[in-house]
């Protein structure tokens, strides 16, 4: 076994479309799936200093390039997973953590508040790098703590003041820093009643969201004191089509890969298509929640 099977396995030119929820984007040089912790510091301590490198949760919130990705991917889906419960009322996750394996382990332990996270279709790390958030809750309302790792393998532990916290950004991370855990601290609460409530909430995402359908999740954030999705509506889009990528006809703010043939140069089209749209009717222009990746 050579040194880096040691600390978790490297794959090279691999795909990045199985990794990502709109299945589509080019090959990264080389992705690494870290066995815990100890594994990443020391791949990330051998990694070339000028080499680029791209976090991967689930992929739910990121527009990969056709190009792929000319460096190292460090995947955490089904990798730093570890999640446990530090006293009564504070669990600690890692960021690879589902953020609906997440919900479920604080309402099996009988905590409250936590329920509103089954309902974000990625990672816990990713849930704290955009302050993720659905139903009125966001991911930092319940935040205690943070650690993070930058590429020297250095791990900090941070508290939310030490941030600025908006929708849907998070402002405080040093350059070539990610998150790579988080406690955070719920009141006391009934597991039936919790995991009724996520049973209602996600039938009530999948009356109202293309769940069924390779999507992204909310392409572009809500402008103050509207929603994008009536914007996009009211243009009337809803069931528009570029390429293999369509503005979903459940939910606007929604762009699927309908046939599971788009490219990432349709759907980027279609972002930009409908961008454009609400900005000549409305004068609004939407901001959008997806990561651009590769070129």
């Amino acid at each position: 076994m050579n040194e880096i099977e040691q600390h978790g396995d490297l794959l090279f030119n691999e795909s990045l479309s199985a990794y990502n929820t709109w299945r589509v984007g080019g090959k990264a040089k080389q992705l690494f799936k870290p066995k815990n912790v100890e594994g990443l510091q020391a791949f990330l301590q051998h990694l070339p200093t000028d080499e680029p490198i791209l976090w991967l949760g689930l992929g739910s919130n990121s527009l990969i390039s056709d190009q792929g990705f000319n460096g190292t991917v460090i995947l955490t889906q089904g990798c730093l997973k570890n999640i446990s419960l530090l006293d009564a009322n504070q669990i600690r996750a890692e960021a690879g953590v589902s953020c609906a394996q997440l919900a479920r382990f604080c309402a099996r332990n009988n905590l409250a508040a936590a329920e509103f996270l089954a309902g974000i279709p990625g990672t816990f790390g990713g849930a704290l790098r955009m302050n993720a958030g659905c139903y009125q809750a966001e991911t930092w309302d319940i935040v205690a703590e943070v650690e993070t790792i930058d590429r020297d393998g250095q791990i900090r532990s941070c508290r939310p003041e030490d941030f600025i916290i908006n929708y849907r950004q998070v402002i405080g991370l040093k350059e070539q820093e990610w998150f790579l855990a988080g406690t955070i601290k719920l009141p006391a609460g009934s597991s039936t009643e919790s995991m009724q409530k996520i049973k209602d909430l996600l039938a009530r995402r999948a009356a109202t969201q293309p769940t069924g359908q390779y999507n992204c999740g909310s392409v572009f954030r809500n402008p103050p004191g509207d929603y994008a999705a009536r914007l996009i509506e009211a243009c009337g889009l809803k069931g528009y089509k570029l390429g293999g990528a369509q503005v979903s006809e459940k939910h606007a703010n929604f762009i699927i890969n309908s046939q599971a043939n788009a490219s990432a140069e349709d759907i980027s089209n279609l972002i930009n298509f409908v961008r454009n749209a609400v900005k000549e009717k409305y004068g609004i222009e939407l901001q959008q929640e997806v990561h651009f990746i590769g070129s």
